[in-house]
């Protein structure tokens, strides 16, 4: 969990905090003069040492420093269908700029995000074979991917969501009605490890949590040639499989979810507009939210959390760059937001919120 330190300075110095647990270095950088904050700091005691550049320093011992939560994150990017990763500010309405590229161009792929504390993840796909490949971005910061690990199997169609600054994304499902389950600490590099199974293998599922509530709600898809309209869910902090939730109607598969922490939205599927709508605490089926401005199916989407916007770009039948928007928290019809800066579909989606 991140913890900082704040203090004022005269002067810009440079400010080493050191874990009293064992007199490692935690963090060594310059401050200017002023208000100033260490943060991502663990819990423990530290020694805060300031120095200026005329060689004056000061130290504070036995420091303890507070817990904090960083602002809710508005930054949201698509990446995937190729190379491109987009970034949009999820609050302001416009078109998505150019972010970087994937480590590994793909189409098919499902993500995640640790909210706050700032990491995407990109996981699974298809390029002209089935891929196993986790890569990652800095969500506020723009640039190419870099390599993360690999999920379990190879796989395209899986579902992503996580339970934010908890640090724990879980993927599940894929082609050919794959029912397993994959978990992975975002926040460090690695391969992904076994979780459990949903209720029904299947595909091309959306997927939502309450964030660091914990729960994850898998939506729909397909399994052989059979829609469903199943929802699943899981304690994202508690590896198992998954129980049933409810319904989600209609049955539909290449959908996308995405929620305000308290309620999570189903929008898209193959020739679908709708919108629906669930609780994510209390098991039920869904209701009706809305429509998109079209039926479209392998579109993305993701929120600016409890800041409660939701948007949803790209997409298919025939490539679109549409991006769309919707107030979680009110039912109704989504509107136009912008455009991505290149028509696809088969894209993913998340957020830093």
């Amino acid at each position: 969990m991140p913890y900082k330190i704040s203090g004022t300075l005269s002067d810009s110095a440079r400010i080493i905090v050191i874990k009293e647990s064992d007199w490692s270095i935690e963090s060594n950088s310059t401050k200017s003069s002023g208000a100033y904050e260490v943060d991502a700091l663990a819990t423990g005691y530290k020694l805060v040492l300031a120095r200026k550049s005329d060689g004056e320093g000061h130290a504070y011992g036995y420091v303890n420093p507070i817990y904090y939560v960083p602002p809710v994150g508005n930054g949201g990017i698509f990446a995937g269908a190729m190379a491109t990763i987009d970034s949009i500010t999820i609050s302001t309405l416009g078109n998505a700029a150019y972010f970087g590229n994937l480590y590994q161009s793909r189409k098919y792929l499902g993500s995640a995000s640790n909210g706050n504390n700032d990491r995407g993840i990109f996981a699974g796909g298809y390029t002209t074979t089935n891929v196993a490949t986790i890569d990652y971005v800095t969500i506020s910061t723009a640039g190419n991917a870099a390599n993360f690990g690999n999920l379990t199997s190879t796989r395209r169609y899986p579902a992503g969501t996580s339970n934010g600054m908890n640090d724990r994304a879980v993927f599940a499902g894929g082609h050919d009605g794959l029912n397993n389950i994959d978990y992975r600490t975002i926040s460090t590099t690695g391969n992904a490890s076994d979780f459990g199974d949903l209720t029904v293998g299947r595909y091309g599922s959306g997927a939502v949590s309450n964030g660091t509530n914990n729960r994850g709600v898998f939506g729909a898809g397909k399994y052989s040639s059979t829609l469903t309209n199943v929802m699943d869910y899981i304690t994202i902090s508690t590896t198992g499989n998954a129980s049933d939730f409810g319904d989600l109607t209609p049955a539909r598969v290449m959908l996308a979810g995405t929620s305000n922490g308290t309620y999570g939205v189903f929008g898209g599927g193959e020739t679908y507009a709708n919108i629906g709508r669930i609780t994510i605490s209390t098991k039920s089926n869904a209701s009706n939210f809305g429509n998109l401005t079209a039926a479209r199916g392998y579109l993305a989407a993701t929120s600016n959390g409890t800041n409660n916007r939701g948007v949803f770009g790209g997409g298919l039948s025939t490539d679109t760059n549409v991006i769309e928007y919707v107030t979680i928290s009110s039912p109704g019809n989504a509107a136009d937001f912008g455009d991505l800066t290149v028509a696809r579909g088969g894209l993913t989606a998340t957020s830093n919120a």
